[in-house]
């Protein structure tokens, strides 16, 4: 048996070809040795690729190496592109969703880029799925870092005619169920927990909007349950951050192009008019949220807790421009002139 390893050890590192050995008695054993030494270079090129695709990233390609993320929600649209972008930066990913077609879609998709990924099945609104996956992650991969609760439910609809069910239903997956996750994950993110360091804890990054900061059109229920979520991020932030070292952190992304809620909320024929009212004229992408999250699941937002990062090219902050530039200079020199006509002692104007 010795002999017949060291031989096969001799026939890797020269790198003889089949022609060169007996394949009689050692072919199966042969047959073995070449998908091993085939399953090893497309490990070793999907990591080249990996890495290479981590380079246009304003991070570092191994920024999360050794790291481990279950992502809710993570199979398509801006959870898979969080899901992706940590993995390309090292991280081991699970995807937990309802889907098992979109979940496989997903794995492959990671797969393909040499990122070492599973998918779940489960719904965040049942405590016993959160459980389940929760051990399943940490028993594929040993441990747990990083938890992003991005599954959501949306949808408009006017409040005379959303019903109770409706409402329930979307505050029930996007805030139950960031709570249901964080809480079932607690052990394993906390200082000590399963393959921690006893002094440091892992990292939550909750998915929020900013549809709650007023008032919003039809996003009656939606507003409801994000405000829920940023109540939650806030106060895990304070108390399993003093307990824990738990880091708790959200992400408020605006309209983000090529996504599955953005063509249900805003089909194509609206794109213009959404723009307009963007003061950078232009939607986002899947990246800029992605971005996010890298920053706040690394070292470089170490020191970030409870706060929510808005990225939708401060679009909440828009209000339509009722009169244009050159309509307030014009205005300003008149009631300048009818003040001073006035004799009524002012600052002159400046315009």
């Amino acid at each position: 048996m010795e002999e017949k390893y060291r031989f096969y050890s001799t026939l890797t590192s020269h790198s003889l070809t089949a022609s060169q050995v007996p394949t009689t008695s050692l072919a199966p054993s042969l047959k073995r040795l070449r998908a091993q030494i085939r399953n090893k270079t497309n490990r070793t090129n999907a990591r080249k690729h990996t890495q290479k695709r981590a380079m246009g990233s304003p991070f570092k390609a191994d920024i999360l190496k050794g790291q481990v993320a279950l992502v809710t929600g993570g199979g398509s649209g801006i959870g898979f592109e969080i899901t992706r972008q940590l993995g390309l930066h090292g991280a081991s990913v699970a995807v937990m969703g309802r889907r098992r077609q979109v979940l496989d879609a997903a794995v492959s998709a990671l797969s393909n880029e040499g990122i070492k990924a599973i998918g779940l099945e489960g719904d965040v609104r049942k405590q016993e799925d959160a459980r389940r996956v929760i051990e399943a992650t940490v028993h594929h991969f040993g441990r747990l870092d990083i938890l992003v609760n991005g599954a959501a439910g949306n949808f408009l609809a006017s409040p005379e005619d959303l019903s109770p069910k409706g409402f329930r239903t979307v505050v029930d997956i996007d805030a139950i169920g960031t709570y249901t996750m964080s809480y079932e994950a607690l052990n394993y993110l906390k200082k000590g927990g399963p393959g921690r360091d006893p002094s440091k804890g892992g990292i939550i990054i909750n998915i929020s909007a900013t549809l709650h900061y007023s008032a919003a059109w039809y996003q009656l229920h939606v507003a409801a349950a994000k405000a829920a979520v940023d109540s939650i991020t806030r106060n895990l932030a304070l108390e399993w951050g003093s307990d824990y070292d738990i880091r708790v952190n959200s992400i408020a992304p605006g309209p983000i192009g090529d996504t599955p809620g953005m063509r249900k909320l805003a089909p194509e024929e609206m794109g213009p008019t959404i723009r307009q009212n963007m003061p950078l004229f232009k939607l986002g992408e899947k990246i800029d949220i992605a971005n996010a999250a890298l920053y706040l699941a690394s070292e470089a937002g170490k020191y970030v807790n409870g706060t929510t990062i808005v990225v939708d090219g401060g679009l909440w902050l828009s209000r339509p421009r009722y009169i244009g530039k050159e309509e307030v200079k014009a205005l300003s020199r008149v009631v300048e002139q009818k003040v001073r006509k006035s004799n009524i002692a002012v600052p002159s104007s400046k315009l």
